[in-house]
Order: C-alpha cells, then sequence, then structure tokens
C-alpha cells in the first residue's frame, strides 16, 4: 500500500504542506486499531473524536477510516449504547481518570449489556458516527462494498439511535437528553451550570485528576465542577447504567447533540438504500426529530437554539454554539436558517482574533477566553456549522470559515482550540480532529453536504 503521506494531493505548496502536517499527525497518534485524541491528555478512543477522525482518515485510506469507527463499534453495549470511552487494555490505570476501574463497565454495566471486554465508560457521546460512516463509504464505495462495511455498521448504528430514543426522552417530547456534562462533548459549558448547581460533588479526596498532568488549570474545568462530574458518573455506575432506575440530578435536552443525531438519521437512511434496505423510517424519525427540535428548542427572540433542562422544564438562558450547530438540519424553516447566520456572524460570536465560532456568547456573564468550553474556540465546531452552511447553501460565509479553520489550523499546530481573543494555541497540539477535519477541508467535494 502507497504511503499515506504519497496518496494524491492539493497541488498548491500551501495546501501540500498543511496536508502533510494533518497527515503526520494522524500517523503519530495511530494506535493500530485506533486514533487516540491526543498522545497526552487523552490516551484511549474516545466516541465523537473518532467519528471526526474517520471523516478525515479517509481522504487517506478508507480502510483505516472504516477500521477507525468499526474498533470503536466494538466497545458497543448490548442496548445499543455507544460508550463515550473505549480504553486501551495496555495503558496503566493511572494514564486517564476517570479509568476503567473506576466506570466498572464489565460488572456494573453487565445487565445493560456492557461488553466483558474491552473496558469503556457507561456514558456517551454526541451521535456523529453514521454521518461519519456514510461519508467514509462514499470516499471508496468500491472498497466499502468489497469488505461489506455497511452492512456490518447499519445494524450497530441503528440501535445506537434506537437507544438514544428509547432510553434518553427524559423530557416527554420527543428529544434525547445528555445526563452527564461529558454527554454533549461541551464538558464545561456555562448552558451546564444551572443543572450542576443541584449536584452534591464527590469529596476532594475520591478521585485523583489526570488532565491536570497535561493540561493548565487556567484552560481546564475547576475542582469543584470536576467534584460534580465525578459524582454524576458515581450515582449511575452504581445504578446500574440503567436508564429508567437513574434518579437523574442532571438531564438537559441539547441542540447540537439532537442535530446530529438528526443528520445521523438522515445518514441513516442513505444507508439503507445504498444497501437495498428501507429507509422509510430514518427519514420519518429526521422529519420528526426536526420538529421537535424546533418546537422545544429554538428561541425565535434570541436567533437561536437552547438547551432544555429536564428538571425544570426551562430553556437555559445561555448562547452557546451549541445552538448554532442545527444549522446541519436540511429542512429547517427558512427563517430559522436567516436568523442562525445573522446570530453567527453578529457581536455574539463573531471573534476578533479567528473566523473560528467561540464556544460561548463572547458578551456572556460566563465568558473565560482560556477555559474549556467557556468561550475558546473549537475546530469540530467549525466544520460542523461549515458544513451546515453549506447544506443551506450559504457559500461565502462557508468559504470564510472553511479559510479561516485552515489557516488557524497551520498556524496553531493544529491544537485542540483556540483563545478567541488572541488567537493563541490552547489545550493539546497535535490534535487528532483538527488534523482530520483539516484534511476534510482540503479534500472534500464542497457539494457533498447533501446525503
Amino acid at each position: 500500500m502507497k504511503s499515506l503521506l504519497e496518496r494524491p494531493a492539493p497541488t498548491a505548496a500551501a495546501a501540500l504542506t498543511l496536508r502533510r502536517g494533518a497527515a503526520r499527525v494522524l500517523l503519530d497518534n495511530w494506535t493500530g486499531t485506533s486514533t487516540v485524541p491526543s498522545r497526552t491528555l487523552y490516551p484511549h478512543q474516545w466516541s465523537w473524536d473518532s467519528a471526526f477522525i474517520a471523516i478525515g482518515l479517509r481522504h487517506l485510506s478508507a480502510r483505516r477510516a472504516q477500521q477507525e469507527l468499526e474498533s470503536l463499534l466494538a466497545g458497543q453495549w448490548d442496548d445499543g449504547r455507544v460508550p463515550h470511552i473505549v480504553f486501551n487494555r495496555a495503558l496503566p490505570h493511572d494514564a486517564y481518570f476517570p479509568s476503567p476501574d473506576f466506570w466498572r463497565s464489565s460488572t456494573a454495566g453487565r445487565q445493560a449489556g456492557a461488553p466483558a471486554a474491552p473496558e469503556t465508560s457507561g456514558i456517551v457521546q454526541p451521535p456523529v458516527h453514521a454521518l461519519a460512516a456514510w461519508l467514509v463509504h462514499r470516499a471508496d464505495p468500491v472498497e466499502s462494498r468489497r469488505r461489506g462495511f455497511l452492512a456490518r455498521v447499519l445494524p450497530r448504528l441503528a440501535a445506537w439511535h434506537d437507544y438514544l430514543l428509547a432510553h434518553r426522552d427524559l423530557g416527554g417530547g420527543g428529544l434525547a437528553a445528555v445526563i452527564h456534562p461529558w454527554e454533549p462533548g461541551m464538558d464545561n459549558s456555562p448552558c451546564w451550570d444551572q443543572g450542576l448547581h443541584r449536584v452534591e460533588p464527590a469529596a476532594p479526596d475520591a478521585f485523583q485528576r489526570a488532565d491536570l498532568d497535561h493540561g493548565h488549570p487556567a484552560d481546564r474545568p475547576t475542582d469543584l465542577d470536576y467534584g460534580r462530574y465525578v459524582s454524576l458518573a458515581t450515582d449511575y455506575r452504581d445504578a446500574g447504567y440503567d436508564d429508567g432506575a437513574t434518579r437523574f440530578a442532571f438531564a438537559m435536552e441539547d441542540p447540537g447533540f439532537n442535530a446530529l443525531l438528526i443528520a445521523s438519521e438522515r445518514a441513516l437512511a442513505a444507508m439503507a438504500r445504498e444497501t437495498g434496505a428501507d429507509a422509510t423510517a430514518h427519514t420519518r424519525r429526521a422529519d420528526t426529530l426536526t420538529r421537535h427540535l424546533v418546537t422545544r428548542l429554538w428561541d425565535e427572540k434570541a436567533g437561536i437554539f437552547r438547551a432544555r433542562d429536564v428538571l425544570t422544564g426551562a430553556l437555559v438562558d445561555e448562547r452557546s454554539v451549541s445552538g448554532l450547530i442545527p444549522l446541519l438540519v436540511p429542512h429547517l424553516p427558512g427563517h430559522i436558517v436567516g436568523r442562525l447566520v445573522d446570530t453567527l456572524t453578529g457581536p455574539h460570536f463573531s471573534a476578533p482574533a479567528t473566523s473560528l465560532v467561540p464556544s460561548y456568547d463572547l458578551h456572556g456573564h460566563a465568558f473565560d477566553a482560556h477555559r474549556y468550553w467557556r468561550g475558546p474556540a473549537w475546530f469540530n465546531t467549525a466544520w460542523l456549522i461549515h458544513r451546515g452552511l453549506l447544506t443551506h447553501g450559504r457559500l461565502q460565509q462557508a468559504t470564510d470559515l472553511r479559510q479561516g479553520f485552515l489557516t488557524d489550523a497551520g498556524a496553531t499546530g493544529f491544537a485542540e482550540y483556540v483563545d478567541p481573543a488572541s488567537g493563541d494555541p490552547r489545550g493539546a497540539r497535535h490534535f487528532s480532529w483538527t488534523a482530520a477535519l483539516t484534511l476534510d477541508l482540503l479534500c472534500a467535494d464542497p457539494k457533498e453536504p447533501t446525503p
């Protein structure tokens, strides 16, 4: 097989240099079966990271991109959930916290169908996987058909979505709820502060953080918030990861999470058509979810989607990048698309030093340019919004966002995220999803967003 670094590439020298740098990050972070987000801060396999990584890997090796997703799905539980971490058994338990001996998936999760091996976490992350699988298939349909890729992953991904809608419709409004701030992927967002205040934190001596060994304390969640994260995860584990038996102190309907579920339902419909199966159920479910998303989470006055606190029934009065991610949804009402684009390009999300989108309202009371998801601008959310802009024909805004993304990815050494006020790199460097999505923006067909 040709070296991944020698595959056909854009001819412009700058683009070629950027592509080689991105490919090198993915090669360096490859473990032999999957790709770690970061060799230091995140040394295991993360769920939505692997989906984004596969989207970029498809431009280097469709087979490796398939393997990335199938490696993750090897950790899927019998109830359909795809856990947010699949642990590398070769690493010591203190390489990351919470570790396998905290989650105890193979024992505490046995009744919920956790596999005997590998060990995993018990919570989930956003369902971007079906979208990734469809894009991976399209990158090399001949290889995909030869290996039976879609036939293998389609039932697993359908079961994943079934789990979310059967077990996580905690608000009764037809949307999937998240039950831990780590589940929507935007761990430390101010959107979760209100819900977290109800949670009694674990005692400081009950856990030992590993993230501060590789991340600056000013960038990371506070010890108090971390104690609340540990408390929520402990309660869920001690209830056997049973969504019906757990008394949730935190439950939110997140717009970004549900928008990705809609996009992935449409991807499942495309996969079903490709394999000769009936796509009707997936199309109908995507349409129904879209209606529920608008009915339950759209804030017309603010021009953005908001999270809903399931326990109080109220919308959370915070503007987050998660509320812009529904641009991904193909059949949003036109006036909502217009309002979202106005919000995206308006003062709340137009950063002074980057074209990337801040994770939180620049004028919000809790804005922090450095701290995890409380202000910094991330590459994966920019990729999702870029795709949404293309979906709705907003080509100039999409072009501007793409160029800013590529410029910042190269200038920051493929950083995890950037300071929106200065443009400085923050978090981990040589970050896998930044590199992977750089490859995608360099190489993908700009007409791709419609499944």
